[in-house]
């Protein structure tokens, strides 16, 4: 999917493409604020310590990662995005996690948070054991997809696995990141990576 981009090509035009980061983060900027006077109106109220807040996005975004202006894509810019909960009873203000979690793990953290029974049909993890603790050890994984690929997100590692058969495997511990596809170094791992993404 292709955005206005009025006719210029980020990719080959430096100045357009610093003109898109300002706005985006003119745009982030926008966004926080907003967030700010809802805070700030729960305070004048009286309620932020009966009132648990929850953000979040669905998607992140390139800003020329990978030649990628936009969101279509299984890398980590696109499929990374923003989680924030803030909870009166638990204090860890500021506090990050770098754990893998989807968004599917919401709703059984809220059922958790408010003393709710959990359905058994429910799918996702409590992300309660990370509230109390962000260092502690997590072995979560999350999986996207597109029309022609599903990915598989590690602690360590992203397995992309393309319908036709084409694997890409890259690790997170490496300065290389995303750049480098691993799959045909390290056989063996991509396909225990791919059998556990099939299983699920």
């Amino acid at each position: 999917m292709k955005y206005n981009r009025w006719g210029k090509d980020p990719n080959k035009d430096d100045a357009f493409a610093t003109e898109v980061r300002k706005h985006y983060a003119a745009c982030v900027s926008y966004a926080d604020a907003q967030v700010g006077k809802i805070i700030n109106r729960l305070n004048e109220l009286g309620l932020r310590k009966n009132t648990l807040i929850i953000i979040w996005g669905d998607h992140g975004w390139h800003l020329g990662e990978h030649a990628i202006w936009g969101k279509h894509s299984l890398f980590e810019e696109s499929l990374r995005s923003p989680l924030i909960i803030v909870d009166p009873v638990i204090q860890k203000p500021g506090e990050i996690t770098n754990s893998i979690v989807e968004t599917i793990d919401l709703f059984p953290t809220l059922c958790d948070l408010v003393d709710l029974k959990k359905p058994d049909y429910l799918d996702g993890s409590s992300l309660l054991p990370l509230l109390k603790d962000p260092k502690a050890v997590s072995d979560n994984t999350a999986i996207s997809y597109s029309n022609r690929a599903r990915t598989l997100r590690t602690a360590t590692h992203r397995l992309i696995a393309h319908k036709d058969g084409h694997l890409e495997l890259y690790d997170h511990t490496t300065p290389e990141g995303e750049t480098k596809n691993l799959a045909k170094e390290e056989p063996g791992l991509a396909k225990k990576l791919l059998t556990r993404l099939q299983s699920q």
